[in-house]
């Protein structure tokens, strides 16, 4: 389970002449989506130059959550994860190695009865498509379900069943590496990153409240990616990749995890 390493960067801010959101004039508007704030969310509309890294820059008091934006993509979604209160949304363009200028930069206000939307939306790193392959295949598992607990055990033991821990690519994936959860449920195989994020989009389209959580497990002894999972009125630790690859194994496990086992440094 390769680190998936999210880099500090030096960032150095080059204004050109122009500052904050005063920044452009009038193309201000259109770049920072601020619609589903009532789900924690905000989305970007940019136009990514070729061959020119772009950054997304949150922050909210000294915590941060960097992401590269995607080039050819007409829309991304981020979560603000970090609770609520003011956050601070930054664009930049890599000028030169951790060199980056400000293109654009505005600030948001967060204000949640809990924080259980932001778990249900479609981001950049959980994307799911309501016309999607696993969206409907989510749909499908779950049809027969009682409770949110059902439709999780039936989607969880669809997928300790079916996808396998994929070496290779646990080799390849580059710093940078997004899963695409239409991929990993068509070929079937993926790192832990992409077990988490195809378990968090399955249990987000059916309404069920899912993390994807990166940092350190007992269990592994690479950096490692896991789901928390809003059930019966708590968050649980699900571990869909070690349960796959112990599944048909004299190892015994059990769905839910000790929490005392997993650090998270991130939440997605």
């Amino acid at each position: 389970m390769r680190k998936l390493m999210f880099v500090t960067m030096a960032l150095v801010l080059l204004f050109a002449g122009f500052g904050g959101t005063e920044a452009r004039g009038a193309e201000l508007e259109g770049w920072l989506n601020k619609d589903n704030l009532f789900m924690g969310a905000i989305s970007i509309h940019y136009d990514v130059k070729p061959k020119i890294k772009t950054k997304l820059l949150i922050e909210k008091g000294k915590n941060k959550y960097t992401y590269n934006l995607t080039y050819g993509a007409k829309e991304e979604t981020f979560p603000l994860q970090m609770g609520n209160g003011d956050y601070t949304i930054s664009l930049l363009e890599q000028i030169k190695g951790t060199t980056y200028r400000l293109v654009y930069k505005d600030t948001v206000k967060l204000s949640l009865q809990d924080e259980t939307p932001v778990y249900l939306n479609s981001t950049q790193n959980v994307n799911w498509d309501i016309d999607g392959l696993a969206v409907k295949k989510a749909a499908e598992l779950t049809k027969d379900a009682a409770s949110d607990e059902d439709k999780v055990k039936a989607i969880y033991n669809y997928m300790i069943s079916n996808i396998k821990y994929d070496d290779s690519l646990a080799f390849t994936a580059s710093s940078d590496y997004l899963p695409d959860i239409e991929r990993t449920l068509t070929v079937k195989k993926d790192i832990c990153y992409g077990f988490s994020s195809l378990f968090a989009g399955m249990l987000r389209s059916v309404g069920v409240p899912a993390k994807l959580a990166m940092g350190s497990s007992d269990y592994v002894e690479t950096y490692h990616a896991w789901n928390e999972v809003f059930v019966n009125g708590r968050w649980v630790i699900i571990d869909t990749t070690a349960d796959a690859g112990w599944k048909g194994t004299t190892t015994a496990f059990t769905m839910i995890k000790d929490a005392s086992k997993y650090k998270a440094d991130k939440y997605y």
